[in-house]
């Protein structure tokens, strides 16, 4: 069997909302098959979304694998983002075992791709070693051969790519493979993980042990 049927049947269906969801009936996409999902957090060094707190205990209260998202502005400073999301998330409630976090690189803001990719990069180390969880990095295809990704292939890909078949997008570079695909966007984002629930919770957040 080859590794691209193997991951085609072996799929974990989720969403991502943001403000401009509006309400979102968490019991109702649990329901439906929806097993994770990624709420947007925060954007840049001061905005937060308004829904957050609410979105994030409606996927734990419906036992969904919770995952919030920063919206990188690249030009600003990647430690006060980074401060401020992980800020905004204690806030609602804190991290659990198993909960995912993701940076969403889309935009450069005017700002050279090293730039952008050094932003990435400085951002990614902080929460990773504050919170001790490795950030998704989600992006585009074109965005990511544009150099702006540059030194993030640790981290695991979660693609936009609609125009392609569900489970099968064009990888960019830096990575080699894909961790979640989001397939469409209309009328909301669908994503799929090529892996169970246990192997998508072992990329999320794990306590520290007390010594």
């Amino acid at each position: 069997m080859s590794i691209n049927s193997d991951k085609v049947k072996r799929l974990l269906l989720g969403i991502d909302v943001s403000n401009w969801q509006g309400t979102v009936d968490w019991a109702d996409h649990a329901e439906t098959g929806v097993s994770f999902a990624f709420a947007k957090a925060t954007e840049g060094g001061d905005y937060v979304d308004k829904w957050f707190a609410r979105n994030w205990n409606g996927m734990r209260e419906s036992w969904i694998v919770c995952g919030a998202y920063h919206f990188a502005r690249p030009k600003g400073d990647p430690i006060e983002q980074a401060r401020h999301f992980l800020r905004t998330i204690a806030q609602a409630g804190g991290l659990r075992r198993g909960d995912l976090v993701a940076l969403d690189l889309e935009t450069n803001d005017g700002a050279r791709p090293e730039r952008v990719a050094r932003f990435a990069r400085r951002w990614c180390h902080h929460v990773e070693r504050h919170c001790g969880v490795r950030p998704f990095i989600y992006t585009f295809h074109a965005f990511a051969n544009g150099g702006h990704c540059a030194g993030l292939a640790e981290y695991p890909l979660w693609i936009a790519s609609p125009a392609k078949p569900r489970g099968r997008p064009d990888v960019p570079r830096p990575w080699q493979d894909w961790t979640i695909h989001q397939y469409s966007n209309s009328p909301i984002d669908r994503n799929i993980f090529h892996g169970t629930r246990k192997e998508l919770t072992k990329l999320g957040y794990r306590p520290r042990r007390r010594r």
